[in-house]
């Protein structure tokens, strides 16, 4: 690989890095764990960089009992001459210059994916305390930083062979809600980041517990091992994944796909490593081929016949877990989080890609071809089953709105906005919710045991479900392609089921059918899991809730040496009677809510597939990883 050159004058500057402090939401999101995990990508980032570059192999982060993050890499080291504009060490213009690196303009950096973020700066500006340290030119050279600012120049402290960047950082609790790093979040965002990057390792070590804990990422099949790994807990309708690469000068394009027995899709799409939720012209570009290609094949073997319709997109991706990782020099983003890739070019790009490379791999491959195409037309078949089954149900009246379910306790308040419907798990807590409610603007629900398990049933046997179709119409949005967020009746939807190993399953099911046939309603924010207590504490006339065994034990703590009480264990909700549903689980000034999100979309799927899927093995695996983190499972 032919040397280019990487140095002080590459660093261009941007802008300030003024109100970070002040407004720090604006920069990574919010200042909750998401923003807080957002401070070791944003460093992370900057190593990956060097490895799209071709300079880095390894990426080592470490989670420190004092509450620090340490990220190094074994890269060329951030630029330690000064920035001509600056009289600055390169170094220190990185840190402390918002928007400032080798990413906007000169010969840095071909490809980056760290133009989505804000820059290490932001991470400094919000820590109490940062220390970087840069092996390069045979030299370390170090420097330390309190709440974004130097406490001293940059120093060289000693001599090496290696080159590379290690940033050690402790998050500023007085602007984070919490400075405590999540082990599974980190690796989930690590392990993604390995497949997009063939043969780069990254280790992951948490320092925090007696033993520590570690987990090495290092894929030599990239995101054909990211295919075989959400796969894992399926069954594959071929045996290999199809895998095919393009570069042109719009970019580099890499596709790799495998279809499974499921009813579900799973296609997820990069930009720069950026994971882009919302999709964009990539992603449209690999759907339009897709679906033009496969039709052209089982049209030309004569597997559709002149009468037949063609296969529909979502037929053809009925089981199909596809990775759409594109790398372009310029990136544009878009939609509500940026997460959208507007660059038009690359809808020809990859559409032309994919068209060329899947049709040879159809024409070289028979065996595996014909069984993509019976699995898309028996996917068309159901499909038609469920339209004829939605249509005879709308005849009936049981789809419209204007017939809603006979079980349904409606609300007054007709603007969804200000509206909300609880799904009760049972008739006796739908009672009493009925009974506790604000009737205003809070609807109730009730459900009848455990809901089809959507996970292992198509969508005509979901429709065929009593409990699943009193859902879709309370709801008003309808499912699948006739889904439409804009007609939803309520824009909170609470689950709010037992809290035992019963209502726990039951909150699964129906978490798995809002994920596969709503997703729309968990990603604009809607769907939410009711907390009901654990415990009721009473002392003579006076009680108090405790809704976690931490809290109980701190409630405990606080009592009177010797005082008497008494300690209810809820199991259920309907053990409760109106009163106390309403004060601990059903009044907004009081209850506590926590809100569905679908932040890592890989892990989210492989849940699903692994705890609500056909093969036992997944669940006795995931069983045995978790047994010692369970507190008690009932009482």
């Amino acid at each position: 690989m032919p040397e280019k050159t990487y140095s002080g004058k590459d660093i261009q500057v941007l802008e300030g890095l003024e109100a970070v402090r002040k407004r720090p939401s604006m920069y990574i999101g919010s200042t909750g764990p998401k923003g807080l995990h957002h401070l070791v990508y944003e460093v992370v980032d900057n190593s990956v960089d060097e490895a799209l570059a071709g300079y880095c192999t390894a990426i080592e982060i470490t989670i420190r009992p004092d509450g620090s993050v340490t990220v190094v890499d074994n890269g060329r080291g951030i630029p330690v001459d000064n920035v001509p504009k600056h009289r600055k060490p390169a170094v220190e213009v990185v840190l402390t210059v918002l928007h400032a690196g080798g990413k906007f303009g000169g010969d840095g950096y071909k490809v980056s994916g760290g133009l989505h973020g804000v820059g290490v700066s932001v991470v400094n500006a919000l820590s109490g305390r940062l220390e970087v340290e840069v092996k390069r030119d045979g030299k370390i050279w170090s420097q330390s930083f309190d709440h974004g600012k130097p406490t001293g120049p940059l120093t060289p402290s000693g001599k090496t062979k290696a080159s590379g960047t290690s940033i050690t950082f402790w998050p500023d609790a007085e602007i984070f809600e919490t400075v405590e790093f999540d082990f599974e979040t980190l690796s989930a965002r690590m392990r993604e980041t390995a497949f997009l990057n063939k043969n780069l390792k990254i280790s992951l070590t948490d320092e925090r517990e007696l033993e520590p804990r570690r987990e090495d990422f290092r894929y030599a099949g990239g995101i054909i091992d990211f295919v075989k790994y959400i796969n894992e807990a399926k069954d594959t309708i071929h045996n290999k994944v199809i895998y095919f690469e393009s570069e042109g000068p719009e970019g580099v394009a890499e596709i790799a796909m495998q279809w499974n027995t499921g009813y579900s899709d799973s296609v997820l799409a990069f930009a720069n490593n950026i994971n882009t939720h919302e999709g964009g012209t990539h992603l449209e570009g690999f759907k339009n081929a897709l679906t033009r290609t496969i039709n052209d094949y089982a049209r030309r073997q004569s597997i559709l016949k002149e009468k037949d319709d063609n296969l529909s997109g979502e037929d053809i991706r009925e089981g199909l877990v596809a990775i759409i990782s594109v790398k372009l020099r310029d990136p544009q983003f878009e939609g509500q989080t940026k997460t959208k890739l507007g660059n038009t070019e690359m809808r020809g790009f990859v559409q032309s890609a994919v068209m060329q490379a899947l049709a040879e791999y159809l024409e070289e491959n028979p065996k595996p071809a014909r069984s993509i195409v019976n699995k898309s037309a028996q996917a068309a078949k159901a499909r038609a089953a469920a339209r004829k089954a939605r249509e005879l149900t709308r005849r009936k009246g049981l789809l419209e709105s204007s017939t809603l379910p006979g079980k349904l306790a409606d609300c007054s308040v007709r603007d969804p906005e200000l509206t909300e419907i609880y799904l009760v798990e049972g008739d006796s807590a739908g009672g009493s919710a009925k009974q506790a409610r604000d009737r205003s603007f809070q609807a109730i629900l009730p459900l009848k045991g455990k809901i089809l398990n959507v996970e292992k049933a198509g969508i005509n046997r979901a429709l065929a479900s009593d409990e699943i179709q009193a859902m879709i119409t309370a709801l008003g949005t309808s499912i699948a392609e006739e889904f439409d967020l804009s007609h939803a009746r309520y824009h909170k939807v609470i689950i709010m089921t037992d809290a035992d190993v019963d209502g726990a399953h039951i909150r699964c099911l129906i978490l798995t059918f809002f994920y596969r046939y709503m997703r729309e309603m968990i990603e604009a924010g809607y769907v939410y899991i009711a907390q009901p207590p654990l415990f009721k504490i009473s002392v003579g006339k006076r009680h108090e809730y405790a809704y976690t065994e931490r809290q109980l034990q701190q409630a405990l703590a606080q009592l009177p040496e010797n005082s008497k009480y008494n300690l209810q264990r809820y199991k259920g909700l309907g053990e409760m009677n109106p009163e106390q549903l309403w004060e601990t689980t059903m009044d907004p000034s009081r209850r506590t809510l926590m809100q569905v999100t679908v932040e890592d979309a890989l892990g989210a799927e492989k849940s699903f597939s692994d705890l609500m899927g056909d093969q036992v093995e997944p669940r006795r695996e995931f069983i045995q990883r978790h047994a010692k983190d369970v507190r008690f499972l009932d009482i």
